[in-house]
C-alpha cells in the first residue's frame, strides 16, 4: 500500500524559510507527477506546485520566485523549498503523488507563519 509521509512543516516567521519533504513508501513504480497542495482554514485545498518524472515544474503564481520544488525519483521523494515566507502561506501542505489514474495523499504538514 502506498504511503505518503511528509515533514518539515512548523512555526517560523515572516521572510524565512522551510523546506518540507514528502517520502513514498509502498510503491513499486515511480509517479507520473508529484506535488504540494495547501488548506488554509476555511479555505478549498489548492495547488502549490507540481514536478513530473521528467523534471517539469508548474507554480502557482503567489508563490514564483519564492518556492522551488524538486525531486528525488530513485527515492520517490519531493521537496518544496519555501523562502520569503508570508503569513498567507499558512496552511496544512498535502503531499500529491500521482500513478496512471491513481492519485495518492499524504497527511499533511503544518505550516504557520508569523508576522
Amino acid at each position: 500500500q502506498v504511503q505518503l509521509v511528509e515533514s518539515g512543516g512548523g512555526l517560523v516567521q515572516a521572510g524565512e524559510s522551510l523546506r518540507l519533504s514528502c517520502a513514498a513508501s509502498g510503491s513499486t513504480f515511480s509517479f507520473d507527477s508529484m506535488g504540494w497542495y495547501r488548506q488554509a482554514p476555511g479555505k478549498q485545498r489548492e495547488l502549490v506546485a507540481a514536478i513530473t518524472g521528467g523534471g517539469s515544474t508548474n507554480y502557482v503564481d503567489f508563490v514564483k520566485g519564492r518556492f522551488t520544488i524538486s525531486r528525488d525519483s530513485a527515492k520517490n521523494t519531493v521537496y518544496l523549498q519555501m523562502n520569503s515566507l508570508k503569513p498567507e502561506d499558512t496552511a496544512v501542505y498535502y503531499c500529491n503523488a500521482v500513478f496512471y489514474i491513481r492519485s495518492y495523499w499524504g497527511q499533511g504538514t503544518q505550516v504557520t507563519v508569523s508576522s
